[in-house]
């Protein structure tokens, strides 16, 4: 789950990761670029929508200006 700063950015990731559609959420596309909200939003988004289940590992990403990054991977 990614950061939903830019579709192409993420797009690209996808592309280059070899993931499919389904292993990746996007909500770009209804918010925009969220900022730092971004990663909480897709993952509630995610989890409301029945995408992440019990048991599931989720990698959460971030990155931004000044290249600050940060990673977590989680089990739900």
């Amino acid at each position: 789950m990614p950061h939903q700063a830019n579709l192409r950015i993420l797009d690209a990731v996808q592309k280059r990761l070899d993931l499919s559609d389904e292993r990746v959420f996007v909500n770009v596309h209804e918010y925009g670029n969220t900022g730092s909200a971004s990663v909480p939003l897709a993952l509630w988004e995610a989890r409301d929508q029945g995408r992440i289940k019990p048991g599931d590992l989720v990698l959460l990403t971030a990155f931004g200006a000044g290249f600050h990054w940060a990673a977590a991977l989680l089990r739900f």
